[in-house]
């Protein structure tokens, strides 16, 4: 389990794409050019630290995207490499 201040490596569900997107979308209507940076799609893996460990399971992450902002995902559980909405420990290779 990370510890606060760690970073993991978080998977993008589509669910989360569609806030991203939508957050900066409605910024943008409003005429605030608040974020740059490239469409979030389900799948995209980034860093992600760790902000608060919630229990033995869970973690509060940070996920910094591709871009100039960054995207908070509370409760998050450990997962495989690729499994959507999940973190993973980066690899030590």
């Amino acid at each position: 389990m990370p510890a606060l201040g760690d970073t993991v490596l978080y998977c993008l569900s589509e669910t989360d794409a569609a806030t991203i997107n939508q957050r900066r979308d409605d910024l943008r209507i409003i005429g605030l050019r608040v974020f740059a940076g490239l469409e979030a799609e389900p799948g995209q893996v980034y860093p992600a630290q760790v902000v608060q460990v919630v229990d033995e399971d869970a973690v509060h992450v940070q996920v910094a995207l591709n871009g100039t902002d960054l995207f908070w995902a509370p409760a998050r559980t450990e997962g495989e490499p690729g499994d959507q909405g999940h973190w993973v420990q980066p690899s030590t290779n």
